[in-house]
């Protein structure tokens, strides 16, 4: 019952404005629609600290992601893994992202240029730019200047000179390697260490000592000396290839000099080896192995290390193990590996699927480009994806991603700038590209107003299929 001057005040509020109250009915609706009178959420971002990538696209918010930042806090493991089909931004974002991160000081990158055309690596722009010269790994150039790398560098401890030269030869032959042939080959390696020591140590003398073994060799083991000589010819015949066949030159002698180890962006040019063929994984082992012993060091630098056409790694089941190894050890010592690979599939139903699971296990970032609706759906099964993520991918459209970091799941957009644009946007990226090449070639207010639009078009789709997945989600539990 109200006070005397309550009932006053009310009756004085009447006779001015009429009666105030009305009478609602009540609204029985479901959970999904009743949402609509509340101001729309996003997930929370990873912290304000690292690199910018771009946008959030439901709620706009800058998204910014750092692997060393993170580490320890948001993320288990430094490790990056990047899905796409081609021509939706992968390279885009890989390029813009080292770019970005060499602004720090303590940064070093190393890049495995697979790709590339007019005789030069897609990364190529960016060297020049930086004033890098790229290590082109050529077979018809190494004998007359090339590069070399020696799998024999003294740099490399000899233990690791002969795990490297066990998996050259495994994946060269497409199976491990039995006890006798590998016996042949440690003794001929310990020989060839032992006494070769005014010069670096090259395969050439490994190759001789296995044909040649010497008495001492069969004698440690009770066994005749033709004996080892037959067990080692396998052997022999496989490191001959690097020596005289079709990867002469590459391998066979003294590592190169000038090669800058120090430099803030190592690029590792291998756009003229054919991708298909045995040499690219053989080529990743040595390039991996030589960088384990002689680029990560403890000085507290945080190191870069991407890969381009990665599943050359994850698909050779010895590759994988060395690189599986490495990446266990540089996480100690500041390595973040970044594998990019068009289908998931390319590594999971291969020979090294025990292999691709464990790396795969490691990378506790995913970025996920358009992907057909099948590959999503398997892509979502193995990298345990929610549901209305895999069913956006399909509907992604190019510069958009599905960014996973340990669980914290968010769409975004990758922005790029002004002066960026002609370093990212390589001829390949543009034919790959129709949408982007055509929006380079316009003037630039126009081909602003064009992406803002593709923008706002993007991100209007996106919200509208995430409401209305919602709103079936949410009426079916009502109505349940």
């Amino acid at each position: 019952m109200l006070d005397p001057l309550g009932a006053l005040t009310e009756a004085f509020t009447s006779f001015l404005f009429g009666k105030v109250e009305t009478t609602r009915l009540p609204v029985r609706t479901s959970t999904g629609q009743a949402q609509a009178v509340y101001l729309p959420t996003a997930a929370p971002g990873l912290g304000d600290s690292g690199v910018i990538i771009g946008r959030e696209v439901y709620s706009g918010k800058g998204y910014i992601y750092d692997p060393f930042q993170l580490y320890g806090q948001q993320l288990p493991a430094p490790h990056w893994l990047v899905l796409g089909e081609s021509g939706n931004g992968k390279s885009a974002l890989e390029k813009t992202y080292v770019l970005r991160q060499l602004r720090f000081r303590d940064r070093q990158v190393v890049v495995l240029d697979a790709q590339g055309e007019d005789g030069v690596g897609e990364w190529n722009l960016i060297a020049q730019e930086l004033g890098i010269t790229p290590i082109r790994l050529d077979p018809t150039a190494a004998l007359n200047g090339g590069i070399r790398l020696n799998p024999l560098d003294p740099s490399i401890t000899t233990t690791g000179q002969l795990a490297l030269l066990r998996t050259i030869i495994e994946v060269a032959m497409g199976h491990g390697l039995d006890e006798r042939s590998g016996f042949a080959l440690k003794v001929a390696h310990a020989y060839v260490t032992e006494t070769i020591t005014t010069r670096q140590p090259v395969l050439t003398d490994i190759v001789e000592q296995l044909r040649h073994p010497e008495a001492e060799s069969a004698e440690a083991m009770n066994v005749d000396i033709d004996d080892v000589r037959a067990w080692g010819l396998d052997v022999a015949l496989v490191l001959d290839r690097l020596v005289d066949g079709d990867l002469r030159g590459m391998f066979d002698g003294p590592t190169s000099a000038g090669i800058d180890l120090d430099a803030p962006l190592i690029v590792f040019d291998l756009s003229h080896i054919d991708r298909n063929s045995i040499a690219m994984p053989i080529l990743m082992a040595i390039v991996g192995v030589w960088l384990e012993h002689t680029w990560i060091r403890p000085d507290r630098k945080k190191r870069i290390f991407l890969v381009e056409e990665a599943w050359h790694i994850i698909n050779s089941p010895f590759v994988a193990q060395l690189f599986q190894r490495l990446l266990k050890f540089g996480r100690r010592l500041g390595l973040s590996f970044v594998a990019v690979v068009h289908h998931l599939s390319d590594v999971v139903d291969g020979a090294a699927a025990r292999e691709a699971a464990a790396i795969l296990k490691m990378a506790s970032t995913r970025t996920i480009y358009a992907q057909k609706a099948d590959e999503a759906r398997a892509t979502g099964r193995v990298l345990g994806l929610p549901r209305w993520a895999v069913e956006i991918i399909p509907t992604l459209t190019p510069g958009i991603a599905v960014w996973d970091v340990n669980g914290n799941v968010q769409v975004v957009k990758h922005l790029i700038t002004e002066a960026e644009r002609p370093l990212v946007y390589t001829d390949r990226a543009m034919t790959e590209a129709s949408a982007m090449s055509e929006a380079s070639a316009m003037p630039t207010d126009e081909a602003r107003a064009l992406q803002a639009a593709a923008d706002a078009e993007a991100e209007a789709r996106a919200e509208a299929m995430a409401m209305e997945r919602q709103w079936r989600d949410e009426s079916s539990e009502t109505v349940a």
